[in-house]
């Protein structure tokens, strides 16, 4: 066979269709980059699952009800009573404020993933340290037993507080200090025993990572790297950290308590949230990256593939396309072990709550390759068995009972929506890309029903920012665009703006009273907020997301694509603290009209 068809039984397309219906050929030296990246051929090639099969069905309601709810960015929540950042006794407050002031049916969170907690470059969410543990920052330590003698001043928690951004490593090291001294004075118990069974050589590879990363920081200072750790140390079944586990087991076991004390706390706030009558309670979600100097790298080499990295190809925002710089899955290895993590990334991840979202749900099918030495344009995708990963989704969305979500924005296939639409996963329908050809926004009845309606994503501006252009503004401030291009895209938002005007007039969603020019409605007030919520809430979408931005009309977007530095990406607190949401003017108004489009929209907790 030639090159290209070989590469084609592999799964490597030779040639891909960008955002723009531009057709890319993959060069001969990328197409054997990736073959060589693949390794040997396995027995079976990737899944092409016939037409005619039936497509593995997801679970849901036996009754399928429209449902709304709001999504938080955790860390950010403010109160009077954490330690800078948003804890999970929080979310059970916000919890019962969301229930009694919108009548929300869950919360939808950001992926609770193990982090390195440093900024800049370690904060995203989106980018684990681990997929299958969480970040202790989201406990609650005073709830914690035995940290009540550790406690600090709260003038050292009121300076935390008060801080503009969320301070991760200040706020880590004060969680762990206060944890450890509580650590030390526990001696065992039966339900930890039973957690540590169930979780197995996972967790304790987990753990030995975290101990072991903390170890060498301090004997080895400037260490941040497990690359850089000793040869015998870089994997977990290496004979250096063997020996480490074995001398400093109380060491390890300490993080393993604290992934026994989140999950004891998220599963008291799940039930809360039931208690509290949300149908669904918790929406979690699942980041498609992993860090590749995190712990799946380190304890799971063989399951990534070799000299590849992930990423996106050109399209609007990124004209040169996309380098998520992680390693994409040896899907053969997954083949190979019966996908046990896979199945370990969902059911851990969707353990305690009602819904999951899979960033990228694409991952599913086919993600988009490029090859060490070559730039993102010049990548092209490589095909998943995607019936298999299916297979493994409905079979753990059943066992858990919970409501599975794809975020499908960006460049998908028909047959790949087919394949989604049959597998009953909920599609992710954003605001500002639900147009019709002549660039109009759709009508509500034109919305898809199998699916999650929701005015932005944390990636894009808030709706308060799209009104005023502040993503523009901040790109510019960050040097990621220039003032011919940020000039080409004021002139595009002022469009944008006229055309959303428009239809909410011509719907009859707000007011013959408000102005019918963009340019006289400089700030986005609760009235049209209200109005585009409503249109919204009008759709046929099963679940209605509204972002707690556009409840307390924030401007900032939590992250700002392509930045580090240049952005407090991931840092942003609520801008109203969690006590005074029943007491500002602006926000008691916003959250009555919205309300008001959920209830009359059958969306509330009594429909």
């Amino acid at each position: 066979m030639d090159l290209k068809s070989v590469a084609l039984s592999r799964g490597i397309q030779p040639a891909y269709y960008d955002v723009f219906g531009r057709r890319h050929e993959a060069s001969d030296a990328v197409l054997r980059s990736i073959l060589a990246a693949l390794g040997p051929a396995p027995e079976l090639p990737p899944s092409t699952q016939p037409a005619s099969a039936a497509v593995p069905q997801v679970w849901q309601p036996a009754v399928l009800k429209k449902r709304a709810g709001v999504a938080i960015s955790l860390y950010g929540l403010r109160s009077n009573r954490n330690w800078g950042c948003g804890d999970l006794t929080d979310l059970k407050n916000f919890i019962d404020w969301a229930v009694r002031a919108l009548e929300a049916s869950f919360v939808a969170l950001n992926p609770l993933h193990a982090i390195h907690n440093r900024q800049p470059y370690n904060t995203s969410p989106y980018l684990p340290l681990c997929s299958y543990y969480r970040n202790f920052l989201y406990l609650d330590v005073a709830a914690v037993a035995g940290t009540g003698a550790f406690l600090p001043s709260e003038e050292t928690l009121a300076q935390l507080r008060a801080t503009e951004f969320v301070e991760y490593e200040r706020v880590a090291e004060l969680k762990l200090s206060v944890l450890r001294q509580a650590f030390a004075t526990f001696s065992g118990d039966s339900g930890f025993e039973q957690f540590k069974a169930g979780e197995g050589e996972l967790l304790e590879d987990f753990a030995l990572f975290c101990a072991l990363d903390e170890h060498f920081r301090v004997t080895r200072p400037g260490t941040w790297l497990w690359t850089d750790w000793p040869a015998d140390c870089q994997h977990p079944r290496a004979p250096g950290s063997r020996r480490f586990l074995a001398e400093h087991y109380r060491a390890v076991e300490f993080w393993m308590w604290l992934q026994w004390q989140l999950d004891l706390q998220l599963e008291q706030v799940q039930q809360h949230a039931r208690n509290a009558g949300m149908p669904l309670g918790l929406y979690h979600d699942l980041a498609l990256a992993t860090d590749r100097y995190g712990c799946d790298l380190w304890a799971n080499p063989e399951h990534f593939a070799r000299g590849c990295r992930v990423g996106a190809p050109p399209d609007d925002f990124s004209p040169e396309g996309q380098d998520w710089a992680f390693p994409p899955p040896n899907s053969s290895q997954h083949l190979r072990d019966g996908y046990q993590l896979f199945t370990a990334s969902i059911r851990n991840n969707a353990r305690h709550g009602g819904a999951l979202r899979l960033d990228h749900v694409m991952r599913l099918f086919r993600l988009f390759w490029i090859p060490e030495g070559f730039t993102a344009k010049d990548g092209t995708y490589v095909e998943e068995r995607w019936a298999d990963l299916l297979a493994v989704l409905a079979r753990e969305s059943a066992r858990l009972g919970v409501r599975i979500i794809g975020e499908d924005l960006g460049t998908i296939t028909d047959a790949m929506r087919q394949a989604l639409n049959d597998s009953r996963i909920l599609g992710y329908r954003v605001l500002y890309f639900e147009r019709e050809s002549d660039g109009r926004f759709k009508r509500p009845a034109d919305y898809s029903a199998q699916a999650v309606a929701t005015v932005t994503t944390h990636d894009l501006p808030t709706l308060a920012g799209f009104w005023s252009g502040a993503d523009i503004e901040a790109r510019l401030a960050a040097g990621l665009a220039d003032e011919e291009v940020c000039a080409r895209h004021r002139a595009e938002r002022a469009r944008d703006r006229q055309s959303l005007l428009n239809c909410l007039h011509e719907w009859k969603l707000i007011s013959p009273a408000v102005a019918d020019r963009a340019q006289d409605v400089p700030q986005l007030g609760p009235a049209l907020v209200g109005a585009v919520i409503e249109l919204l809430a009008q759709t046929r979408c099963e679940l209605l997301v509204v972002n707690q931005e556009e409840l307390t009309g924030e401007v900032f977007q939590q992250n700002l694509p392509g930045s580090t530095a240049q952005y407090p990406n991931w840092r942003r607190k609520m801008a109203v603290a969690l006590e005074e949401l029943d007491h500002q003017p602006h926000v008691v108004e916003t959250t009555a009209r919205i309300r008001d489009a959920i209830v009359r929209n059958g969306r509330g907790l009594a429909e």
